[in-house]
């Protein structure tokens, strides 16, 4: 029911920051996004330019090492978690996170096949690949909500 996609694909920076405009224009608390692709794709890189997009003005780095990173920009509580260290899912049990997914925060989650299958259902999920010396991005809806922001992803305008 849910299985609609929209592909982009990023020659340079200033296409990730449009995407990451683009992106930040649907983030909302609630809101759960899967981060898929080889080291280097450019995961961090796109949040980096949501945040920017939303206004966040600190540095953006990725939470390899800390596992998670919190951003508040006005309203906005946003999580951007790193699994990649994970060896077994029940690592995120023991962390503490299943807590942080919630209606009042956006969650973006890198490496979640690391979590097992034990994190929340994805609303998007968002595959990114190098292609040349750019990067190709598929958004996948997964949920109504994901559906609505693939929407607004698709036109610009909000429902």
């Amino acid at each position: 029911m849910f299985d609609t996609a929209l592909s982009f694909y990023l020659a340079d920076e200033s296409a990730t920051q449009a995407l990451g405009a683009r992106l930040a224009a649907v983030v909302q608390p609630g809101l759960i996004v899967y981060l898929r692709g080889d080291l280097g794709a450019g995961k961090t890189a796109l949040v980096r330019a949501m945040l920017h997009a939303l206004g966040y003005s600190g540095k953006v780095k990725s939470p390899t090492y800390t596992l998670v990173e919190l951003y508040k920009v006005s309203d906005l509580c946003l999580y951007h978690f790193d699994f990649y260290r994970f060896s077994e899912p029940d690592e995120w049990i023991e962390a503490g996170f299943r807590d942080y997914f919630s209606a009042q925060a956006a969650c973006f989650v890198e490496w979640p096949d690391q979590a097992g299958g034990l994190l929340p259902p994805a609303d998007l999920a968002i595959a990114m690949a190098v292609q040349g010396a750019g990067r190709q991005v598929e958004i996948r809806a997964s949920s109504p909500e994901g559906s609505r922001c693939l929407n607004v992803l698709a036109t610009g305008e909000q429902p």
